[in-house]
């Protein structure tokens, strides 16, 4: 069974066939390919931990740590949703899951053994520490919770639905009720996580004062070698016998089910490694940002997190992290520039995108490439047919 890669749809490669593996199918990676890799992960290394700390000042350097946090998520989207077919307009579940574990744990270091979190004396409405915020004392449990626990909420959830061959803009749909519900939650438990303002004045991240610029650019170099170990991560899953039946069970479904695979296995995995590096995430946005509230995991954060794994290129490796940080920082300069009106540019910034290159902004070189091997085609006249 063969079929289509997503990478001849979107105009960002080369035409190939996937083929759904059997026993001791081996993948066939293109000659010189893991060279190719390792020299764009040494140039995304140089120019994250070298060329950006000594070009960007501090403030500038603070707000790309922010950025590459949201390209973490992309990069489980562009896996979940470029390889699985899976329109997640849900991560911000799993970004939030993340993030209010690590908040929740800074808070009460900040507070000191024994102490209630500053919020939670303000508004009164505790008198003891809830016993699901007790756990998180330990920095090893609330470390490993920023990504099990996601992790697991989505297992849950992809078992219920993947079994019921749930997909499409159901799932889709499904996904965005989860981010809304999840937010409402959250503001309606003031008490216990901050309510509509979230958990904030995060002041120290496992002993070190955050206000101090040589931690905040520690906390920087954190979440770039996050990134890189996620991608890291994503190309060994896309370019495995997993990652050619992922592309297969998007597009077959049902013959893969003949050839006796599972394909609710299939995008469960997918799914649930999304979610993990979303909760990843999450957890490195609060020591990056200082803050984590329900406006930041609700609806509309989960619609731009797959704006930019779209404006980058789905169906790449490093085109949902790109477009994360493109959209990320175009609207930081937009909203600068045009505080009344960057919300209409940033939605041009991403139809026109969609519109007119349907692979996203990675797609271009494979475009300029196949246009200049038509170009040189020879002509029934000996000549080049243009």
């Amino acid at each position: 069974m063969t079929t289509t890669d997503p990478r001849t749809a979107d105009g960002g490669g080369t035409p190939r066939t996937a083929t759904a593996p059997g026993p001791g199918r081996a993948r066939r990676l293109a000659p010189g390919a893991p060279l190719r890799a390792g020299a764009g992960f040494a140039v995304a290394a140089v120019a994250l931990f070298a060329v950006a700390p000594a070009l960007l000042p501090e403030f500038r350097l603070n707000l790309l740590a922010k950025y590459l946090c949201l390209a973490i998520v992309a990069v489980g989207i562009g896996l979940a949703w470029g390889r699985g077919g899976m329109l997640t307009l849900g991560q911000g579940v799993f970004f939030g899951l993340g993030g209010y574990a690590m908040a929740m744990h800074l808070k009460l270091a900040d507070a000191g053994p024994g102490n209630l979190p500053d919020f939670m004396q303000l508004y009164g409405q505790v008198d003891a520490l809830p016993w699901w915020w007790r756990p998180l004392a330990d920095p090893f449990v609330a470390l490993a919770a920023t990504v099990v626990v996601p992790m697991a909420v989505a297992f849950l959830l992809g078992s219920l639905v993947f079994r019921r061959r749930v997909r499409g803009a159901y799932f889709a749909i499904l996904s965005q009720a989860l981010a809304a519900a999840m937010a409402i939650f959250l503001i309606g438990q003031q008490g216990t996580t901050g309510g509509t303002n979230g958990l904030t004045d995060i002041r120290s991240f496992f002993g070190y004062d955050l206000d101090d610029p040589v931690n905040q650019r520690m906390v920087y170099f954190i979440v770039a070698g996050s990134l890189l170990a996620t991608l890291a991560l994503a190309r060994h899953l896309m370019h495995s016998r997993y990652g050619e039946l992922l592309v297969a069970v998007r597009d077959a479904e049902e013959r893969v089910r003949f050839l006796g695979y599972d394909p609710a296995t299939v995008k469960l995995v997918a799914y649930v490694v999304a979610a993990g590096m979303a909760g990843l995430a999450g957890a490195l946005f609060v020591p990056a940002v200082g803050i984590i509230s329900p406006a930041l995991i609700g609806v509309v954060p989960s619609i731009e997190f797959v704006i930019g794994v779209a404006v980058g290129g789905r169906a790449s490796l490093v085109g949902p992290a790109l477009g994360a940080v493109g959209v990320a920082w175009a609207k930081t300069a937009l909203s600068e520039r045009f505080p009344s009106g960057w919300t209409y540019l940033e939605g041009l910034l991403f139809v026109v995108p969609v519109a007119f290159l349907p692979g996203g902004l990675v797609s271009i070189a494979g475009l300029l490439r196949r246009r200049r091997a038509a170009g040189a085609v020879p002509g029934p006249q000996g000549g080049t047919a243009r």
